[in-house]
């Protein structure tokens, strides 16, 4: 094995940052683009020092014709590997990204806990990091959505998704699987600009790069991260704020009042997304927060499922909308 700069990068990244133990068994998602085989082929490398039992796992989307070919390549790979490797074709052709990969995610989990493996690895590079981040900004989401991508979160209960290669680029993973004459399989969908994140890749970040910042993806990904660093801690914040107000379906406000608007904001979240059968939207959160502050018998408009958040006294009450009638905080 030649042990390369590129090695010691992931060897150390792995060891600073805690993301995976020795001796465990690792799942790999491998498309069979160059990032995955760039994560496969150094975990393999690697896995001598850290004595990893590695297999694979590759999802069929069924969304091109030659999508069987490309999972007979990746199995070819893993025989030729000594990888344990599963193919799961999807049942139906899924109808969206977002739907492909909420399907990914659920056999990734399902693979992982059904064969005892301990954690998933996915190719995630901070080329990825930089577009989610855009992708979300432009959905106007907030600092929840814009510090996703992390390195390591939970898949299921006590079965980590982990990102180790959040420090490389989508350059570097290139370089590397031709260095290696690594056989990418090359995804004719990545150059479909109907998909949104394939502008953001082949349009959005290069014009970016040529006309203001060629480490533009390093600084976005940068960027990400100390979000998501915020994101917990306020997150954290709000839940002990939360226990403390919280009484059933009830928020007493004194203590939100006195609190920053950030906070009350993420425990009026938190508290809706336990109580209604869907996310609660800006939307409902900013007119539940206004109730913090509002008039005694002061009322939301119905929320989705038909509760109705009213002030009584001190307390914000969820009500069903036959109750008493309230003057609505618009």
């Amino acid at each position: 094995m030649v042990w390369t700069p590129l090695h010691d990068r992931l060897h150390q990244t792995l060891r600073s940052r805690s993301l995976v133990g020795r001796s465990q068994r690792l799942l790999l998602a491998v498309s069979g683009g160059q990032d995955s085989l760039a994560l496969w082929r150094l975990c393999l490398d690697l896995q001598p020092q850290w004595g990893w039992d590695l297999g694979i796992v590759h999802c069929d989307h069924r969304w091109r014709s030659d999508s069987a070919a490309n999972a007979h390549q990746v199995q070819t790979l893993a025989q030729g590997w000594g990888t344990p490797c599963m193919v799961v074709v999807a049942s139906t052709a899924l109808p969206s990204e977002a739907a492909a990969r909420q399907w990914r995610y659920q056999v990734f989990g399902h693979q992982a806990q059904t064969q005892g493996y301990g954690a998933v690895l996915t190719g995630h590079t901070a080329s990825d990091r930089a577009e989610t981040l855009l992708h979300n900004l432009m959905r106007g989401s907030g600092a929840d959505g814009l510090g996703s991508l992390p390195w390591r979160r939970d898949l299921e209960p006590g079965l980590p998704l982990v990102r180790p290669l959040l420090n490389w680029t989508r350059q570097e993973t290139g370089a590397f699987c031709r260095d290696f004459q690594l056989p990418v399989w090359e995804d004719s969908t990545n150059g479909d600009r109907r998909y949104g994140r394939n502008r953001l890749r082949l349009d959005v970040l290069p014009l970016l790069k040529q006309h203001f910042n060629p480490q533009v993806e390093r600084h976005l990904s940068q960027t990400a991260e100390l979000i998501h660093a915020d994101v917990v801690y306020l997150e954290a914040q709000a839940q002990a704020l939360r226990l403390q107000v919280q009484q059933h379906t009830a928020l007493h406000r004194p203590p939100l009042q006195a609190a920053p608007l950030a906070l009350q904001r993420r425990v009026m979240r938190q508290f809706l997304q336990a109580q209604l059968p869907q996310a609660p939207t800006f939307a409902h959160i900013e007119k539940a927060v206004a109730l913090i502050t509002a008039p005694h018998r002061s009322q939301t408009d119905p929320f989705p499922g038909g509760a109705i958040a009213c002030v009584d006294q001190d307390w914000i009450r969820l009500h069903h909308p036959n109750g008493p009638t309230f003057r609505t905080v618009l």
